[in-house]
């Protein structure tokens, strides 16, 4: 049994057809100094860094291209060769344009090849892709997720995989 004493006990206001109001507690300085233990917000643990913020080359090598030589092999592609290089765009038009890093992968015995065009050395900035078949020139490169805010590792592969795919060169209708 719980003694009471005039310490422990709260005192109710009681009225006539009002409902009770518990009577206001007393803050202590305790409850507003944050070094006492009690009272103290557990540190929030920090998040590691996204892959996405590692430097570029070492992002396309370490994480990139793993994952989209996974991908790619899960629908179905053998013989796939997958490589970062820096080298000129190798699209009709574009003999003059600087160097830029490309992702280039064939399969099918080199039969039909797609690049990605990095045209700053960063996947955030601007972006193309080409594909061809049967090792002629690309006549056509086109933008390569333009429409996206932020680009992840998850959206460059599935970004690449649908684009193939529309291709017609993974999937048949």
């Amino acid at each position: 049994m719980v003694e009471e004493s005039p310490d422990s006990v709260v005192p109710v206001a009681k009225t006539a057809g009002k409902k009770a109001k518990p009577a206001a507690t007393a803050v202590t300085a305790s409850a507003l100094d944050p070094a006492t233990p009690e009272q103290s917000v557990p540190a929030k643990k920090e998040k590691p860094p996204a892959v996405e913020a590692k430097p570029f080359t070492e992002f396309i090598q370490q994480d990139y291209l793993p994952a989209l030589t996974q991908a790619l092999v899960e629908k179905g592609v053998t013989d796939l060769q997958i490589a970062l290089e820096q080298a000129k765009i190798s699209v009709k038009g574009f003999e003059t344009a600087p160097v830029c890093s490309q992702v280039i992968g064939s399969w099918d015995g080199g039969k039909r090849q797609f690049n990605i065009y990095f045209f700053e050395d960063n996947i955030q900035g601007k972006r193309a892709i080409s594909c061809v078949e049967r090792a002629s020139k690309s006549s056509t490169i086109e933008s390569f997720l333009i429409d996206e805010r932020k680009i992840t590792l998850d959206l460059l592969v599935s970004g690449l995989v649908l684009r193939l795919n529309s291709q017609k060169w993974l999937l048949r209708n």
